[in-house]
């Protein structure tokens, strides 16, 4: 397994040992013990699956307080950018993000801990999307980012995207509460 650090603190490619013959492939997807080298010391309480058509955006999502996400990212079919936008009030990346391509093909994950918006958006026909999280979902905890707010410039390599009402309507990234502070 190798990985790669981003940019921001903390989010973190991940490309395991594949292991590919005329059978197909077979890697590990996640083990807690070589993952906390990379993750730190995570439990993962749940794992989510979503598929989805060429173009669309899903995101900037994010969860708050006691119910703070890390999450553990993966495509089982086709390709996606996955994005990450660092929110921790004071530190030295805030507002940036990172944006890497995540595919069937370089099986590679992205690692991203609490305190990032996170979302992607769809370059195959098709693509289902996995990722593991470090705590449960919770409604009166979500927060959502505009996918397409200026002052972030996400390059989503999509033309017209297809977006949910919800995240259509999400505030801009200037109005997001002081959710995450690094002093």
């Amino acid at each position: 397994m190798n990985f790669q650090k981003s940019p921001l603190d903390g989010v973190v490619v991940i490309y395991p040992n594949v292991l590919r013959d005329d059978r197909g492939y077979f890697f590990e997807a996640f083990s807690k013990k070589r993952y906390s080298e990379i993750c730190g010391n995570v439990d993962f309480v749940q794992d989510n699956v979503s598929e989805s058509v060429k173009d669309t955006i899903r995101g900037l999502h994010y969860q708050v307080g006691e119910f703070a996400q890390g999450k553990l990212c993966k495509v089982l079919s086709g390709k996606v950018i996955d994005v990450a936008v660092d929110i921790r009030f004071g530190s030295p990346t805030f507002g940036k993000y990172f944006a890497t391509e995540l595919s069937e093909e370089n099986s590679a994950q992205l690692w991203i801990p609490p305190g990032f918006a996170h979302g992607f958006s769809v370059l195959s026909d098709k693509a289902v999307f996995h990722y593991k999280c470090t705590n449960y979902y919770s409604k009166m905890h979500e927060r959502a980012i505009r996918f397409n707010d200026p002052a972030l410039n996400i390059q989503w390599q999509v033309n017209q995207p297809t977006v949910s009402q919800k995240d259509l309507a999400a505030p801009l990234f200037a109005e997001i509460e002081k959710d995450f502070i690094i002093s």
